[in-house]
């Protein structure tokens, strides 16, 4: 492993360099890691925090509304005093409901308050279109140029009041304006359609079975966005005239194929996006292909670059070196092994539950079967336990069936977690 550190950044490289002879395709994972003084060293930006709740009819049932009532509160609670704040009601259309006369108010006692009372007029009432909720966010975002903006979006359905098509360019117009994590209350929701919008937004995306742990979810995830200081970092990757990036994907907290982010800012060079950042450490899996050269000789295969703004705060370097020697080019890197497999676990309990869901039960049972394999190979327990609601295995013949009955919330936690990941620590 290589590895450097520039400004406060680390980026360091795992890999095996040594490829056969005439291949030429290159694998790294690559780690970024932001120390705490880099972060304290930027100047504060402003903060703002949207609460996007879900007022449709059905959150009258089971205790829904009042849990996200609390739940708002809660996050409320937590903010800095002086961090500004807005809630929006959504139905089938989205309506500022606190403040109503300016985009956002700082958190202090009285705005708390009086936060506090419009909650307690709401009723809810009406239907669901998420992409008007998700362009009001972005209407309030714009109105604070320069600020770190947050949203918490909380839904208990589908998106049934305007169309895909809607939500997905909502979707896309609302790419680098704000940051947004998704929560699913209950079993009548759909993971996809929160994964779509916490995916493009640097989110994360989660069910809560029970209306009463709300509360301990947004406070967390307010927390969590108010120790982001850095705006948005980027991966800036150069490849050699007759090489291509393949694939760049972030492996660890959580997987995310960056790949079709990428946007062209020179000859041979592309920058993707990596979202908010606080102290912390993300790792990314870069695949490119080179043309093959002759034994012996080495190559620079990429140089990758961690920028904020336009000030490159990192680099690291991914290496080909062509043998004849079988014994060098059949290692696998031990980081690069792990997450390929990681890919793999969230691919199969992905195409598994797709399966299941269309009565394909000898699909279904194979990529479920696969993905216990996986993840007791990984040590990713946390999937493996999510696993066992779903299907039952037999410890003494390792045998996989699908249960016969399974809760709804089971499946879509499993499914929505899915792309979490165990990291595996780097090779000193």
């Amino acid at each position: 492993m290589s590895s450097a550190v520039s400004n406060g950044v680390s980026v360091a490289v795992d890999q095996n360099e040594y490829l056969a002879e005439g291949t030429g395709t290159v694998d790294a994972v690559v780690t970024v890691e932001t120390g705490a003084d880099f972060v304290a060293a930027e100047p504060p930006p402003e903060r703002v925090e949207i609460l996007i709740i879900d007022c449709s009819g059905s959150m009258g049932t089971a205790k829904k509304f009042e849990g996200a009532r609390r739940a708002t509160l809660a996050a409320l609670d937590v903010l800095p005093d002086g961090t500004r704040f807005a809630i929006v009601q959504g139905t089938s259309m989205a309506k500022l409901i606190y403040p109503t006369d300016v985009p956002s108010v700082p958190a202090d006692r009285t705005t708390r308050a009086e936060a506090r009372r419009h909650l307690d007029k709401l009723r809810p009432s009406g239907g669901t279109a998420m992409g008007t909720w998700l362009g009001l966010a972005r209407q309030l975002a714009k109105k604070h140029e320069g600020a770190m903006v947050h949203a918490i979006l909380l839904t208990d359905g589908k998106n049934e009041h305007e169309d895909p098509a809607t939500l997905a360019a909502e979707i896309q117009q609302s790419e680098g304006a704000f940051t947004c994590d998704c929560r699913g209350v209950g079993t009548d929701w759909r993971v996809e359609e929160l994964r779509a919008i916490a995916s493009a937004l640097h989110g994360t995306v989660d069910i809560v079975k029970d209306p009463a742990h709300l509360a301990e979810d947004f406070a967390a995830m307010a927390q969590s966005s108010m120790a982001k200081a850095i705006p948005e970092l980027k991966l800036r990757i150069w490849t050699p005239a007759g090489a291509t990036v393949h694939f760049v994907k972030q492996v660890a907290p959580a997987i995310e194929d960056l790949t079709a982010r990428r946007t062209e800012t020179g000859g041979q060079v592309g920058e993707y996006p990596l979202g908010a950042w606080g102290a912390e450490e993300r790792d990314y899996h870069v695949q490119v292909r080179v043309e093959p050269a002759a034994p012996g000789r080495e190559k620079l295969a990429a140089r990758i670059s961690v920028l904020a703004g336009e000030e490159v705060v990192g680099q690291g370097l991914v290496r080909a070196v062509w043998t004849t020697e079988t014994e060098l080019s059949a290692r696998i890197s031990r980081r690069v092994a792990h997450y390929t497999g990681q890919a793999e676990l969230a691919q199969a309990v992905q195409e598994g539950l797709a399966a299941r869901q269309e009565g394909d039960v000898e699909t279904a049972t194979a990529k479920l079967r696969r993905a216990v394999e996986l993840a007791a190979e990984s040590g990713n327990e946390s999937t493996a336990k999510l696993l066992r609601g779903v299907v039952d295995v037999d410890e003494h013949n390792g045998t996989v069936r699908l249960r016969s009955t399974v809760e709804a919330a089971d499946e879509m936690a499993l499914n929505a977690r899915s792309t979490k990941t165990k990291r595996v620590r780097k090779e000193r």
